[in-house]
């Protein structure tokens, strides 16, 4: 049974359906468009540009796709300060975090871009604060191992190390309220990690829309891919593998200016 239904006395045969299919799974006949294979990755595409819309697919529903006649379109100049403005929070008011804003902020993560619309993102949130002073535990004590080994990550550590024990500072998660951490089945790591990259970046961006700062949880992120205990402290199922992770809450101040980063560097070849 084909994955794609036509309403005839709408389909003006256009062809539009069939260009824009990455996989090319739809065809063009006489009567209008057809599927030509059942590998639809199930992006949407056909059913969100037809023009008169007569198409609708099992896979991308028309009834969940939103009509776009209202969509606000960000001039230039305001696209771009905004993107400037984002910025990697690290200091955090101590206020909680509503669950429902943190399911709001991972919906919009949800729509990232992903290789072949394959997503495949599980996100697990730790806001509680004991949990959260064992992750940070945990990954100290990882840091002082590798210390003890002299791995190439020991002369980043020293001074978290330090301060965690002399003034209790947390140098893992800064502070922040709560942790949402990102996981793909282990088999499907590699794509996993990348869509993740995708999808944590729409987070971050989405952030400050509904008033939270974020910062990628680099040093909790390294930790995860190769220490146990962490793992136990997260207890995500076994066939589960960490892919990034984002602390989020409440910005503790407020930056004034942009920001600012190297000169572009770019190149036109010209063979």
């Amino acid at each position: 049974m084909s994955f794609l239904q036509v309403e005839q006395e709408k389909c003006i045969c256009c062809g539009i359906c069939s260009d824009v299919c990455p996989v090319k799974m739809i065809g063009m006949e006489s009567q209008g468009p057809k599927a030509i294979g059942e590998h639809c990755i199930a992006c949407g595409h056909c059913v969100a540009v037809c023009p008169t819309g007569a198409l609708d697919n099992e896979k991308a529903p028309l009834a969940n796709q939103l009509p776009l006649e209202k969509m606000p379109v960000l001039d230039a100049d305001t696209a771009a300060r905004f993107l400037r403005s984002r910025r990697s929070i690290r200091n955090y008011k101590e206020t909680q975090v509503p669950r429902e804003k943190i399911r709001q902020l991972l919906d919009i993560a949800r729509l990232a871009p992903t290789g072949s619309n394959s997503q495949g993102i599980s996100y697990y949130v730790f806001d509680r604060a004991e949990t959260l002073r064992k992750v940070v535990a945990a990954v100290i004590q990882w840091m002082e191992e590798e210390v003890k080994k002299a791995s190439a990550w020991a002369p980043y550590f020293t001074g978290i190390i330090d301060s965690y024990h002399k003034n209790g500072y947390d140098g893992i998660l800064r502070g922040a309220p709560c942790l949402v951490v990102a996981a793909t089945p282990k088999d499907f790591f590699l794509r996993g990690r990348d869509n993740t990259h995708f999808s944590l970046a729409y987070a971050e961006l989405y952030a400050p829309s509904i008033g939270l700062g974020s910062c990628w949880a680099g040093f909790f992120e390294i930790c995860a891919t190769n220490y146990p205990p962490l793992m136990d402290v997260l207890g995500l199922p076994e066939d589960m593998a960490v892919t990034g992770a984002l602390m989020v809450g409440y910005p503790k101040y407020t930056y004034k200016r942009l920001v600012d980063r190297n000169p572009l560097q770019v190149t036109w070849q010209e063979n």
